[in-house]
């Protein structure tokens, strides 16, 4: 095989184990498995997917652009914090991006779109938010259709560049909610929020369903704050204390 063939060969694989890696990495602090202000070394996490370094590196500079990853010089890579004025922040963005991509994604929705959306909130509906054994976890179903849901909301508005930014948006909000989950939450009707928003779309209530969507952030927004996400729940860290010690890893 020619040499440059090789060379792009190698190019390629290298690029799909980074992609694939800072995918895993993406789910695991979404999730918040891995924990605010957590340490990511280079040779650990090389160790435990079985990578090279050049992978793990573009991985994490990936997350790194994101915000789901912070890099200090001199000291490397860290799961980025999280703070009451960051969520606030988060909360205000996301409602801003609202009011261009769903007033785009009714004017511009067809049928279809509307299907989907109908659809995305069926199968919702059906699921359990929760794990049944372990109240405190997100049933990962759950959170896929609930990922959907959103995403459907918003499929038609045209931009590529805006979707793609709402989901950057909406994972960074799913983490708070992960590290919250622990701790006790204020009674909503959340199935009923859903339902209401869904409605507002497909009926082509533009004011109504940008105003129920994001007063549906903010109900999330101040339950989270309530409980205090910045503050990691003493289960999750004695499990995440376990988990590092299995794999012989220092906690920070």
């Amino acid at each position: 095989m020619p040499a440059g063939e090789r060379e792009n060969g190698a190019s390629l694989k290298r690029a799909t184990l980074a992609s694939s890696l800072y995918e895993k990495l993406r789910e695991e602090i979404v999730k918040a498995d891995l924990l605010p202000g957590e340490k990511l070394r280079i040779e650990t996490l090389r160790k435990r997917y079985g990578v090279g370094g050049s992978p793990v590196r573009e991985a994490l500079n990936r997350l790194s652009a994101e915000g789901l990853v912070a890099q200090q010089d001199q000291k490397g890579f860290r799961v980025a914090s999280v703070s009451l004025d960051e969520l606030h922040e988060l909360m205000r963005t996301r409602c801003w991006v609202n009011e261009v991509v769903v007033r785009e994604s009714i004017a511009r929705g067809d049928a279809a779109w509307e299907e989907a959306i109908v659809l995305a909130f069926h199968r919702l509906s059906r699921a359990q938010p929760r794990v049944p054994d372990s109240p405190h976890l997100v049933d990962p179903a759950w959170d896929q259709l609930h990922r959907a849901f959103h995403s459907a909301l918003i499929a038609a508005c045209g931009s590529r560049w805006l979707l793609d930014f709402a989901e950057m948006l909406f994972d960074c909000a799913e983490r708070y909610r992960h590290l919250s989950m622990a701790r006790r939450q204020v009674p909503r009707d959340v199935l009923g929020e859903h339902r209401a928003i869904m409605e507002a779309v497909i009926n082509r209530q533009t004011e109504t369903a940008v105003a129920l969507l994001n007063e549906h952030i903010r109900r999330t927004t101040e339950s989270l704050e309530l409980s205090k996400p910045e503050e990691a729940p003493p289960l999750r860290r004695r499990r995440r204390r376990a988990a590092l010690d299995a794999e012989g890893s220092p906690a920070a």
